[in-house]
């Protein structure tokens, strides 16, 4: 079964070393250069990305995060007026 067809194209200048490299490591997954490359700028392209768009805690702040979720403190002042304008220019919440 075909893959997506390819519409677009990239072209890089590599040195000789790196393009051996990537040669060797394409050849050890049984791919072509040209589909070793699109996965491996895939990949560091999703990790890129997750390295912005997620969050990660450490151990102790993520029971931390979670203890506040599981028990709220009550809202501050300044919660209570953001709430109360809110309701004043949109209306009251469902």
């Amino acid at each position: 079964m075909p893959g997506p067809a390819r519409t677009a194209r990239v072209e890089a200048r590599l040195p000789p070393e790196a393009l051996a490299l990537v040669k060797r490591a394409a050849e050890i997954e049984g791919r072509s250069v040209s589909d070793f490359v699109v996965a491996a700028a895939q990949d560091a392209a999703r990790r890129t990305i997750a390295d912005v768009e997620v969050v990660r805690f450490a151990r102790e702040a993520q029971e931390k995060f979670a203890a506040l979720l599981l028990d709220p403190p009550p809202p501050s002042a300044g919660l209570k007026r953001a709430f109360a304008n809110h309701r004043r220019l949109i209306g009251k919440v469902r």
